[in-house]
């Protein structure tokens, strides 16, 4: 399963569209991630990534939804790897 995961601008490089690059940080761990599906996108707005693309701006109250929902996940272990001896389940 892939997961797009919201993420915070803490810093931009870069000026053409199509080639800036932010680095996102997603609750204590950073990533770059490419603005060019975001051209508007600024240090401090929070954003969608997936597959190390920035897809869509989002409001903090709604990044902070997603971490929430995303930390009851793992609290229940659905995050957890399956051992290699068994094959995973959907």
């Amino acid at each position: 399963m892939c997961l797009a995961v919201p993420g915070k601008i803490t810093n931009i490089t870069g000026e053409d569209p199509m080639f800036r690059m932010g680095r996102i940080d997603f609750g204590g761990i950073a990533k770059e991630a490419s603005l060019a599906y975001v051209p508007d996108a600024q240090v401090g707005d929070y954003v969608i990534v997936h597959a190390g693309f920035a897809l869509s701006r989002l409001d903090e109250q709604e990044a902070k939804s997603v971490f929430e929902y995303l930390r009851q996940i793992e609290e229940l272990g659905e995050l957890e790897p399956a051992p290699l001896d068994r094959p995973a389940t959907s």
